[in-house]
């Protein structure tokens, strides 16, 4: 009995976004939230919030879905412009630019950030 490659590549596809997913780099101890970087795998239409929707074709986050439809302008949003027919790739996992993980990491709003505390209230040289 021959087996289908389709099924095969399917199955492998599958498996493999399960494991690319976990593989991100982790922010301090504790804090539970994974650091966007280009050596982590991100499946298209991923989200996180402030970053946006991570396009695999694409290689980037962006504001919208992946091929959202606008009903107004009767076009398709795909890899940060306006198509009329939706974008066709076979590339549904991939890791994102040095550039677009940076960029995407300091717009993230899911995390903690900290800030400047009581600087107000330090000691004055002058004082």
């Amino acid at each position: 009995m021959k087996r289908s490659r389709i099924v095969t590549r399917v199955l492998l596809g599958g498996v493999s976004v399960g494991a690319f997913s976990a593989c991100g780099v982790q922010l301090p101890r504790g804090s539970g939230v994974a650091a966007i970087s280009a050596e982590a795998y991100y499946a298209n239409d991923h989200f996180i919030p402030g970053a946006g929707y991570y396009h695999a074709a694409f290689r980037a986050f962006f504001p919208l879905a992946y091929n959202h439809y606008d009903p107004a302008r009767k076009q398709y949003f795909f890899g940060g412009q306006w198509g009329a027919a939706p974008h066709r790739s076979i590339v549904n996992i991939s890791a994102p630019t040095p550039e677009a993980a940076l960029a995407a990491q300091a717009l993230r709003t899911d995390i903690s950030r900290g800030g400047f505390g009581r600087t107000s209230n330090t000691h004055s040289l002058y004082s």
